[in-house]
């Protein structure tokens, strides 16, 4: 592989892993991960 297509895949990693962590610390910061880990419902 070229020096250019490793760049570009390492950049995208980092945009696609980096998305994710961000995504995720929203939800938690948020607390919209701990109200749905907190009580599971259950009817019966």
């Amino acid at each position: 592989m070229s020096t250019a297509a490793i760049v570009m895949m390492v950049v995208a990693m980092l945009v696609i892993w980096g998305g994710l962590a961000l995504a995720i610390a929203s939800l938690v910061r948020h607390g919209a991960v701990e109200d749905r880990a907190e009580s599971p419902r259950r009817d019966g």
